[in-house]
């Protein structure tokens, strides 16, 4: 009996701690351009099933801000975007809750968009889960970015690389050729020059006539 009431414990233990499991996932950085649109993405994992009561909340804090407002709530399968602040009339839902996406469309962007994004999920029972930010970035031409330009350089330099290296091989080939080339017809001349010596220096055997 007790042992089997372990057993219990330790299962009901066990749900408990996936109850909290719940974890949120959004990019950490996005870059747009002005007037353009940007899809945040937002997204959970569960040990639960997806319920009916899943839930996302995003909240925005200005660059040079202290305090996040609320801008974008969804619950009970209905989207309530804020109807004031700065992304008024401006925002879109378009995740997919049964699919546990929670990603907001913003439209038209401006330079005062600048500044972090935070989406926080709920999926009942799983309630414990930390919410995730991402920071947008906003300019008037896309910056590339130093990645990029990194590997662009070291591809260049390994191209280059690789042609010197091809171009080294390839030239002491063709001297190993010629001086193989070159050493054959002088090999080719000397046996040559023997046998002319030979056939010269051969001594003629003379005819002796004898009569009787």
């Amino acid at each position: 009996m007790l042992s089997v009431l372990a057993l219990t414990s330790v299962v009901l233990l066990g749900i408990a701690s996936q109850s909290t499991a719940l974890v949120v996932n959004t990019d950490s950085e996005k870059h747009a351009l002005v007037g353009s649109d940007v899809r945040l993405s937002c997204s959970f994992f569960s040990w639960q099933w997806t319920s009916p009561e899943v839930s996302f909340t995003w909240h925005y804090r200005p660059d040079g801000a202290k305090d996040a407002i609320s801008i974008f709530h969804y619950g009970g399968g209905e989207a309530y975007p804020a109807n004031k602040g700065p992304f008024q009339n401006r925002l879109e839902f378009v995740g997919n809750p049964s699919r546990r996406d929670g990603s907001i469309l913003i439209k038209n962007l401006d330079f005062g968009d600048n500044g972090t994004f935070t989406c926080d999920a709920k999926n009942p029972p799983d309630i414990g889960g930390h919410p995730s930010t991402i920071r947008l970035l906003v300019f008037e031409k896309v910056p590339v970015q130093a990645g990029v330009i990194t590997g662009s350089i070291i591809g260049v330099v390994l191209g280059l690389l690789i042609l010197v290296v091809a171009i080294y091989y390839l030239m002491r080939f063709l001297v190993a050729r010629r001086v193989f080339s070159l050493s054959m017809s002088k090999h080719g001349k000397k046996g040559k020059g023997k046998e002319g010596s030979q056939q010269k220096q051969k001594p003629k055997v003379p005819l002796v006539f004898i009569s009787f």
